[in-house]
């Protein structure tokens, strides 16, 4: 997971894709941290995608970094705790100007049953976490 985590963050871009209505809706992502043994995203629950994660949890990722690329499904896991919101805004504190970890539209998800495909030159890793 850590490999995972290191690759979305030096990539610093990753798209998500959600589903809305049985059509795929990508879109360009920033967030990621690593807390309490999990991979993390955030959004604001005003956001459509935020809605579509409820409606459908299943997400894909996907990123280009230094000599790869990766491709990750999973289960986009809601976690509405104070501390795992205020970690990811110390992690990106420019975001506190529009997000507060007690504020009603603040969302950090988790990955769950997630499995990611780290393609690096002739290299295939798959890590399932």
């Amino acid at each position: 997971m850590q490999r995972v985590y290191d690759f979305l963050k030096e990539a610093k871009t990753y798209y998500l894709c959600t589903v809305d209505n049985g059509i795929p809706r990508v879109r360009p992502f920033g967030t990621v941290d690593l807390y309490d043994g999990k991979i993390y995203i955030q959004t604001g629950k005003v956001k459509d995608c935020s809605k579509q994660m409820a409606a459908n949890p299943n997400i894909a990722i996907c990123a280009m970094g230094p000599g790869g690329w990766i491709r990750i499904n999973a289960e986009a896991v809601n976690d509405d705790s104070r501390e795992a919101k205020g970690h990811m805004l110390e992690a990106y504190p420019h975001l506190k100007k529009m997000y507060a970890p007690d504020d009603d539209n603040t969302q950090v998800l988790y990955l769950k049953n997630a499995r990611a495909e780290l393609n690096k030159g002739q290299d295939k890793i798959i890590i399932e976490f």
